[in-house]
């Protein structure tokens, strides 16, 4: 049971993207494709698991002086493997990704979980949470991949849905959805999508605001 909610927490109600505001480059940058998101949410998610069972394996061996370059090693390390596998089996989306790929191994989301969950609970636990992280990522990376393709382009994984005035259809494509602020706004809508149905996710304010008649003088 204590597994299942480690998993399935961060995709929905801890979510890393929109509750934490983590890894947002990437959803602003590779979601102009559902194939490039999904491309790059496998490619994160197989890292940060690899990277957590690792660190949580030799977690009681490093010291901490040194804790986070090792970290930062083992991560780099898993992300030139996974680069080198795209660039051999998958050259034209591992050029489609660009230096994307590359940081990875400065995403705020696995090291974020490496730092703060793996390098204090087993392995299982960890690549669990890493697990569930990815999904949550995953999940929004995909969404947001979507809906830019579908409007931008008028198809999903490059099969048409919305017929386009090129192809004697009525959809007209918007170039807009293929520009970064397009992935801001709606990664905002969904922010606040989510936090209208989750109100608890809503931040405390900082200060309280004093109405006009109450301020002094």
């Amino acid at each position: 049971m204590k597994l299942w909610t480690t998993l399935t927490e961060p995709i929905l109600r801890q979510n890393p993207v929109t509750l934490q505001i983590l890894g947002i480059c990437s959803a602003l940058a590779v979601t102009t494709t559902l194939a490039a998101a999904i491309t790059m949410s496998l490619c994160l998610t197989a890292v940060l698991v690899a990277a957590s069972g690792i660190i949580s394996t030799i977690r009681k061996h490093l010291p901490s002086s040194i804790r986070l370059i090792v970290q930062i090693i083992i991560v780099a390390s898993l992300v030139i493997v996974v680069d080198q596998i795209l660039q051999a089996f998958f050259f034209e989306m591992s050029q489609r990704l660009s230096v994307y790929v590359s940081l990875i191994a400065t995403n705020c989301v696995v090291l974020g979980r490496t730092e703060s969950f793996a390098l204090h609970n087993k392995p299982l636990s960890s690549m669990t949470d890493a697990l569930g992280n990815g999904l949550g990522y995953s999940l929004i990376l995909i969404i947001i991949g979507s809906v830019r393709e579908l409007f931008g382009h008028g198809t999903l994984l490059g099969y048409s849905v919305l017929p386009t005035v090129e192809q004697g259809g009525w959809f007209e494509p918007l170039p807009l959805m293929l520009l970064a602020p397009s992935a801001f706004f709606l990664l905002g809508g969904l922010v606040w999508l989510i936090r209208s149905l989750m109100p608890k996710q809503v931040e405390t304010p900082e200060h309280k605001l004093v109405p006009a008649e109450e301020v002094p003088g």
